[in-house]
């Protein structure tokens, strides 16, 4: 483990409600901008599934854990402050007078956001995995893609007769035998 992410810490960065996603999206433009992959490590918008039933359907929907508000692991200095401070949407760092106070490991633990145990998937491309959770659980697909740095693997499902490609988290997957 590099030096930096020894002192990559989760930040809290308060926006504009309903602007969590652009805000997201804004400073992993400006992180592969300005090459701060190393300072800026990930940005995150925690989301839940959410059963919801409208007209006798039942339908999940994805819920913001903690609206108004994006996740930031990252190296503070005078460079990343200035860089999320000034992307649009964003209102302050939380922390007494917006100076920004990094999560302690216990609240970070309990957001679930990180987890200590190491994740790894034993499949390769072009295997058949079964989705386990999400809204494809029980569906079945093709390993098309495998991302070890983001825990993440794309498989393509038949969704409605379409070969679909999705992402999902090495979790939400287990290889068939």
């Amino acid at each position: 483990m590099s030096e930096q992410e020894n002192q990559a810490k989760w930040y809290v960065v308060h926006t504009y409600s309903g602007y969590e996603n652009k805000v997201k999206a804004d400073i992993e433009k400006l992180v592969e901008n300005r090459g701060m992959h190393d300072l800026i490590q990930e940005v995150a918008v925690p989301v839940e599934d959410e059963v919801e039933i409208k007209n006798g359907q039942k339908k999940v929907v994805q819920r913001k854990v903690f609206p108004g508000y994006v996740l930031l692991k990252m190296v503070m200095n005078d460079d990343t402050w200035y860089v999320v401070r000034n992307t649009r949407g964003v209102t302050s760092f939380v922390g007494p007078g917006s100076k920004p106070v990094a999560l302690t490991d216990s609240e970070v633990e309990a957001m679930g956001i990180e987890t200590k145990e190491v994740v790894s998937l034993d499949v390769e491309l072009g295997d058949s995995v079964l989705v386990t959770s999400g809204p494809f659980a029980d569906s079945v697909g093709i390993v098309k893609e495998i991302n070890e740095n983001k825990k993440t693997i794309v498989v393509k499902l038949s969704i409605f007769g379409r070969e679909t490609p999705m992402e999902l988290g090495f979790n939400q997957v287990q290889p068939m035998n």
